[in-house]
């Protein structure tokens, strides 16, 4: 079955929220090892999460300079973060993820 790009750029979003939201990946060289991904696509997924109203912020690390720190959802919005951890075999596969 063929997977449109629509569907991929949506589990692709709704994963890398649930990787900063779980701890798995909270910056940008950490997505990249989790799936893999080019850092600009890392880094356009992580602006285009607002599109879905998912409020993900860069928290500085006190004291740090040039962008030390990490990612953090604030509110998923309309989105069941439940529903994407139940389902995160699925988007994996849909992702060719590991």
């Amino acid at each position: 079955m063929e997977v449109s790009k629509t569907r991929t750029s949506f589990y692709r979003r709704l994963y890398v929220a649930w990787l900063i939201d779980s701890g798995t990946a909270s910056s940008v060289p950490a997505l990249m090892a989790a799936t893999g991904m080019p850092r600009r696509t890392a880094q356009d997924t992580l602006a285009a999460l607002a599109e879905l109203d998912i409020d993900c912020a860069f928290v500085q690390e006190s004291g740090e300079r040039n962008n030390a720190g990490s990612y953090v959802i604030r509110d998923w919005g309309a989105i069941d973060r439940d529903w994407v951890a139940a389902h995160l075999p699925q988007i994996r596969a849909v992702l060719g993820y590991p």
